[in-house]
């Protein structure tokens, strides 16, 4: 079984808990304006790796990972346009005891029977999904992605519905998606949520930037700075304090 990978990163330590071993999936559907990996978005670029070589390569850290209480998080790219190589490697992740975790935005969710199908068995050999909610505004979300955001929210319903493990993130864009209200509005549907374990603001950056550039796309976001500390922490507490 063969993925599209984009890139790997041996030691990572801000997509789940422990030290993680990630898996950079080549391909998405969504256009976020504040992306940092805008060279992920073509679904045929990237290179082709085996489950196996993978697992071989994740094993030489596991030293460091199991320590931690770390794992192998995949992201992207959007991981769920891969489901059937997922669930190779993660089923193999399990037979050496492997904590598995999934970064996704949720935006190839489907409820065709086929996905469903293919989803429900990636669950079972899932033990984390990073769900990363960009705008709970359906019209701004389409500004901000080029998609609306029903079936992503949708996603996050069937998660909860069945009990999956997740952290909620948001990437906290200024005069894009840290107006009160709309931070009010996400954190009542976060707390419509029972399986919510961690909220975690994600301050924009501009580190991506030189991507855009590289690809010869104009970036939509110029002129906008990262958040101050304060904005991130009131962001935070309007998730959270509202979704008690």
């Amino acid at each position: 079984m063969k993925g599209r990978i984009h890139s790997i990163e041996t030691f990572g330590t801000v997509d789940g808990p422990g030290i993680r071993y990630v898996v950079f999936t080549q391909g998405c559907l969504l256009r976020c304006q504040f992306c940092h990996n805008a060279d992920t978005w073509e679904l045929h670029g990237g290179k082709e790796m085996e489950v196996q070589e993978i697992i071989e390569d994740l094993t030489a850290y596991l030293p460091f990972i199991n320590a931690s209480g770390g794992g192998i998080t995949v992201s992207g790219g959007e991981p769920l346009l891969q489901l059937p190589f997922l669930i190779e490697l993660f089923k193999a992740c399990k037979q050496i005891g492997v904590h598995t975790t999934i970064d996704t935005s949720g935006g190839c969710y489907s409820t065709a029977s086929h996905f469903q199908e293919q989803l429900l068995e990636l669950l079972s050999y899932t033990d984390l999904i990073l769900l990363d909610l960009k705008h709970i505004n359906r019209k701004k979300h389409i500004n901000l992605t080029g998609m609306g955001n029903d079936h992503i929210l949708a996603f996050a319903t069937f998660l909860s519905e069945k009990r999956v493990p997740v952290w909620i993130r948001h990437v906290l864009v200024p005069t894009i998606n840290d107006n009160t209200d709309d931070l009010r509005t996400l954190g009542e549907f976060i707390s419509t949520l029972s399986n919510v374990e961690k909220v975690e603001i994600l301050p924009y950056h501009k580190l991506g930037v030189y991507k855009w550039e590289a690809l010869g796309l104009d970036y939509p976001l110029v002129g906008i700075d990262p958040p101050s500390e304060e904005s991130v922490s009131y962001a935070y507490s309007m998730l959270v304090n509202t979704s008690k």
